[in-house]
């Protein structure tokens, strides 16, 4: 069977596309990756001719493959359409969509090849287990249960990165690329899908559902990629790098001696310690991040369940600053029963920790997430589904008296951490709606300012040197880059939106440098 994948181009390569190709690859199917915009895509699609076209898509984008899908359809009407990620997991109801003929939940690398065998031997594929399918004949809606957990991620060997590197040359080429060595997350945090992809999905323990590979397979992935790719500094996306004491050990001893690249992790504030992150910084590590997400305590502890307290973020903090290394932040504006003054105490602690590269991002009360159910109960609107911001970093779902404000201080967040002078005139600053688009323009160049910095520092642990490595030359490079990409953007969209409904625009956002996805991505 020969599947294609169609996706937008993110801030990194996807570790979940590559994971599913594999197994389908190792199951003997065939796997292709086609991103967008491309204005030839139709063009491509026809020439691969897939049997199953599959797509990943969180809230707020699965309109816009809906209409990608539409599309498809006309082209290729007998083409299986399978949605997957977040959206599909949570929201499988979206499967009645026209058009659509089955959603995965959690996780798909077994689901999918179990699909595949069917299709290809002629056998039904109504009682797939992951699946809610369609009845191409009924239209009956098929929700079939979950099959278990994979328990030995060594066992699904390795992403497979020739899937996107083929397929786009941008990931291939960069310098960084994307790392995990774990699966689940045992914090209940509300306003994060582990909750609910534990609870609701999988009805599972943390014993069961927290898993994380083994040191010598993930440095034999590292060791494989820099053999057959550019690799300079390696990314780590594990939600909490230092979930385990004896794991880290092993890796803190064993990485600098095997693969010997600058990296970065995201550590969890109150299972940090300072032998930690002197561990973490004598095996390499330049960046950390730490998820602040608010300073108010009630926000922070009851209402975003991080269970940290002030004084374990300053403490980590410190010790991450104190050996040398980047401190980054991971902030959340907008919690339910917060006011401005709370947001603005949030840029405070940041001033406080010594942040060098705040990250920011607007609560988004996804279904079934318990921060949903808690917004709801507190009586705080909430835009449909289907308007749902695309990005996160763009606008509030949450309807209240002061949403624009708190948009335009989100964007003024980043500058305000490195300008302490800022704060006091922050009030004033974000009364004005009119000021938004003009404040995003500020926020998204200092974006850009902040990941040529970062990327000064991995130049540096490297021995790199020279003008392309000056923080202000590649800042200027990023901009001029994604400035191309933002004309082509453009042009695609105008393409998109002639077969687009007339009711619905179709929006395409390419989010190269949207740092809070980089950092939170799963």
């Amino acid at each position: 069977m020969k599947v294609l994948f169609i996706e937008e181009f993110l801030p990194q390569e996807m570790l979940g596309l590559m994971w599913v190709s594999r197994a389908i690859k190792d199951a003997g199917h065939e796997a292709k990756a086609l991103f967008l915009p491309d204005t030839k895509w139709v063009q491509k699609l026809v020439e691969y001719a897939p049997d199953v076209v599959c797509y990943s898509t969180t809230t707020g984008m699965h309109m816009y493959y809906a209409d990608i899908n539409r599309k498809v359809k006309e082209v290729l009407p007998n083409v299986l359409s399978v949605f997957g990620g977040p959206h599909a997991t949570f929201s499988p109801e979206f499967v009645k969509t026209p058009g659509i003929d089955a959603v995965c939940r959690g996780e798909g690398e077994h689901a999918i090849v179990d699909l595949l065998d069917r299709l290809r031997d002629g056998k039904d594929i109504n009682d797939c287990e992951n699946f809610w399918i369609k009845d191409r004949k009924t239209g009956e809606i098929h929700e079939n249960p979950q099959r278990p957990l994979v328990q030995n991620l060594d066992s699904l060997g390795f992403p497979d990165r020739d899937i996107v590197y083929e397929a786009a040359a941008i990931y291939r080429d960069s310098d960084r690329k994307v790392f995990v060595s774990q699966r689940g997350c045992p914090m209940p945090c509300s306003f994060c899908f582990h909750h609910a992809m534990k609870k609701k999905i999988y009805n599972s323990r943390n014993g069961e559902y927290v898993r994380k590979r083994s040191v010598t397979h993930l440095l034999e992935e590292i060791k494989q990629v820099r053999a057959k790719y550019n690799l300079k500094f390696v990314h780590f996306v594990d939600d909490i790098f230092n979930l385990r004491n004896d794991w880290l050990d092993e890796f803190c001893e064993r990485y600098p001696k095997e693969i010997g690249l600058p990296f970065d992790v995201i550590l969890m504030a109150n299972m940090t310690t300072e032998e930690h992150v002197k561990k973490l910084k004598s095996a390499g590590c330049v960046y950390a991040r730490i998820a602040f997400e608010a300073a108010n305590d009630h926000i922070r502890n009851a209402i975003f369940k991080k269970h940290t307290t002030r004084q374990q973020l300053l403490d980590a903090s410190h010790w991450i600053r104190k050996h040398g290394i980047r401190l980054g932040s991971l902030n959340i504006l907008g919690g339910p029963g917060g006011t401005i003054e709370d947001e603005l105490d949030t840029i405070r602690l940041n001033v406080e920790a010594g942040v060098e590269h705040p990250m920011v991002s607007l609560m988004q009360p996804y279904p079934m997430f318990e921060i949903n159910e808690i917004t709801q109960e507190m009586g705080y609107a909430i835009s449909s589904l289907d308007e749902f911001p695309v990005n996160f970093r763009r606008t509030a779902p949450m309807l209240s008296a002061h949403k624009h404000q708190l948009e335009n201080l989100h964007k003024l967040f980043p500058l305000a951490v490195r300008n302490p002078w800022m704060v006091r005139f922050l009030p004033k600053l974000i009364r004005a709606r009119w000021m938004y688009r003009p404040y995003l323009v500020i926020f998204m160049l200092h974006a850009e300012y902040l990941v040529a910095e970062q990327a000064k520092i991995y130049s540096s642990a490297q021995g790199l040197s020279g003008p392309r490595y000056w923080t202000w030359v590649d800042f200027v490079y990023r901009l001029s880059t994604k400035g191309v990409l933002r004309v082509y953007q453009t042009l695609f969209a105008r393409f998109a939106r002639r077969f687009a409904n007339a009711e619905r625009q179709i929006q395409v956002s390419l989010q190269m440098g949207d740092e809070r996805v980089v950092a939170h991505m799963d």
